[in-house]
């Protein structure tokens, strides 16, 4: 895995909670939560190409 990528997904984790305490404090609760999930859903968007790989590596170590 690549230094870049947790970065990332560091900057992705920052961004959502300051939009997330932005909008929880003017009283818009279902868009904070709204912006966590669509937060949580690009972060695995970008871990899926690692997820087949660290599968492929298993299935390969194995020989399945």
């Amino acid at each position: 895995m690549e230094v870049n990528l947790i970065f990332k997904i560091a900057a992705i984790g920052i961004i959502v909670s300051v939009l997330n305490t932005v909008l929880v404090r003017s009283g818009r609760e279902d868009q904070a939560m709204l912006t966590t999930l669509a937060g949580v859903i690009v972060v695995l968007m970008m871990l899926m190409p690692e997820i087949s790989d660290l599968f492929s590596t298993v299935k390969s170590l194995f020989n399945l």
